[in-house]
């Protein structure tokens, strides 16, 4: 269990006893413990009952943290979920629409599932409740749809863990296989888990499959040649693929790519990746591109010609390698809403190998992110100019994560923005507009001297809310005439900039930086899930600015703020 974890827990329960009406000085007690459990530099579950006090927990709250951690069960929290529909907690991911409303929905209309909350407001139920207006119910449809087309969907760093785990499963039965479909092509969101597996006939696999727990077996949807089950935890379709010896490299080839690549040919006078597939079988896929005229494209690149094209015609380009990097940027510390310390984040990275921190912490105006004053950015420069002597020549670079404000301006004058050795300029709020007023607000940022990366294009967090549109061409040309870095925000819940837009980019001469947005030590990691969206563009090292050496981004930055 991570301290996201049990911050999820401790979240969905404070909402439930909203909901219920409980002791709203209980309630409070519970966000309290959030907050601090957000302020923790260190595993929560790893700590005793003394340790969490020490921490600022009251005793009441650390006895229930270790009863959690020990028992495997938060009793407040599963006794609150027993006594509602799983509907209703459905429903609460609705953005907006806090506890309270959720149960005038439930209490009054008798809403307790998405499917009926849809109906209602369809039949404009909803805006006859206190409260709720015709814009309101407006808002609650268009995310009604969002969430019940998603609901089964898996952001990639998820869907990656449990097709490992299935992997896994496969390899100690010796069963051969590949990844296909979402997997194998690296999207951000998998729609099904599908495998491509050899074995001596279906009823084996079946046999085998019955035996993972992980898997709910669905008997009506299989057919001879595909076998196909549920995740338990998520009901995400799963689907195996069976093929013979001889028919295993032709046919693993073929569900590894999408249907769009299979329609790609060398020349005119060479046959398509498919007819190639129809006439004979091959011991290797670079002989099914061989004999269709093509390079060999790693499976990433396994997309339609309107994103891969230019690489039929130019070649496949070297692409960027997880060994590649030399450094992470854009990162929180605890001086905003980071939950280790500086020095934690900056030892960490440095014990993985990396050559330097970029520490980026949120800026004034994200005041609900405990952004920084500027007195707050002087004390974190002196620790910084400390750090820097005792972790050399591992190197801490001085960053901000700017708030893009309404009009298109930064946070703080330019004389503190200078002082900053990088700027990463992001908007968080507001996300409610429309493409001309997004793009207006972002280009004005991105001509501003001081924006040295372009953070998050769209705001869009991956099954949970559309980010805000933009117009991506003008977007991508601004910040190539002004030199600016386009990041490819490696968050799961993130990946923006979009792959289908980072070919743009890279085609403008834009640098693209893998950036974690890391608020522990751990999210580190996720510059992994980046470097599959940039790698599924084309991305090489040369064109990824944290694949510089320390020195040579220093030398960068040094350049780029005169």
């Amino acid at each position: 269990m991570t301290n996201k974890d049990i911050i999820k827990g401790f979240r969905l329960l404070t909402q439930l006893m909203e909901l219920h009406g409980a002791n709203p000085f209980k309630t409070r007690a519970y966000s309290t413990a959030i907050q601090s459990m957000e302020n923790a530099g260190t595993p929560l579950i790893s700590l005793d009952n003394d340790q969490l006090i020490d921490l600022g927990f009251s005793k009441t709250m650390a006895e229930k943290l270790t009863t959690w951690f020990s028992s495997g069960v938060l009793s407040d929290l599963e006794d609150l979920k027993e006594k509602t529909p799983s509907g209703v907690i459905d429903m609460m991911a609705l953005s907006g629409i806090g506890p309270k409303k959720i149960a005038a929905l439930w209490k009054e209309l008798d809403i307790d599932s998405l499917d009926k909350l849809q109906v209602a407001c369809e039949e404009n139920k909803v805006q006859t409740l206190k409260g709720f207006a015709a814009k309101t119910e407006a808002k609650i449809l268009q995310q009604v749809h969002f969430l019940k087309e998603n609901k089964k969907r898996l952001h990639y760093a998820k869907a990656e863990v449990i097709a490992k785990n299935i992997s896994q499963f496969l390899d100690e039965k010796s069963c051969q296989h590949q990844w296909a479909g979402d997997l194998s092509l690296k999207r951000e969101v998998v729609d099904t888990l599908s495998f491509t597996v050899k074995t001596e006939s279906t009823s084996a696999l079946k046999t085998v499959l019955e035996g993972m727990d992980q898997l709910k077996m669905d008997e009506q949807g299989s057919t001879p040649l595909t076998l196909r089950a549920n995740t338990i935890d998520s009901d995400t379709p799963v689907e195996f693929y069976i093929t013979s010896e001889e028919e295993y490299i032709k046919i693993a080839f073929q569900k590894s790519a999408a249907p769009e690549h299979l329609a790609l040919r060398g020349s005119d006078d060479h046959p398509t990746l498919r007819d190639v597939l129809n006439k004979t079988s091959y011991s290797s896929e670079e002989d099914i591109y061989n004999n269709a005229g093509l390079p060999f494209f790693p499976v990433e690149l396994r997309e339609g010609e309107e994103y891969v094209g230019d690489f039929v015609k130019k070649g496949i380009p070297t692409l960027v390698e997880d060994q590649d990097l030399k450094g992470s940027l854009h990162n929180h510390s605890d001086y905003s809403d980071g939950q280790n310390t500086l020095r934690e984040m900056a030892v960490f990275l440095k014990e993985k190998g990396y050559e330097y921190l970029g520490i980026s912490d949120h800026s004034k105006t994200a005041f609900y992110a405990n952004g920084l004053s500027v007195e707050r950015i002087e004390q974190q420069h002196k620790e910084i100019d400390e750090l820097n002597k005792e972790l050399a020549p591992f190197k801490i670079f001085k960053g901000i994560e700017s708030d893009i404000l309404n009009d298109g301006s930064l946070d703080y004058d330019d004389d503190v923005l200078a002082s900053f050795d990088f700027v990463v300029s992001s908007i968080h709020s507001p996300l409610t507009m429309d493409k001309p007023t997004a793009t207006a607000r972002l280009i004005k940022a991105i001509e501003h001297p001081a924006t040295t990366i372009l953070g998050h294009p769209t705001g869009r967090l991956l099954l949970r809310r559309e980010g805000y549109p933009i117009d991506h061409k003008a977007v991508i040309d601004a910040c190539a005439k002004h030199g600016v870095i386009i990041e490819i925000n490696s968050s799961p819940w993130r990946l923006d900039l979009d792959w289908r837009w980072a070919k743009y980019a890279l085609d403008q001469g834009v640098k693209l930086s893998l950036n974690p947005d890391a608020h522990a030590v751990e999210g580190y990691d996720d510059m992994h899930f980046g470097l599959l969206v940039g790698r599924k563009a084309g991305l090489t090292k040369e064109m990824t600015l944290n694949a510089m050496s320390s020195s040579e981004i220093e030398e960068y930055f040094t350049s780029r703020k005169k």
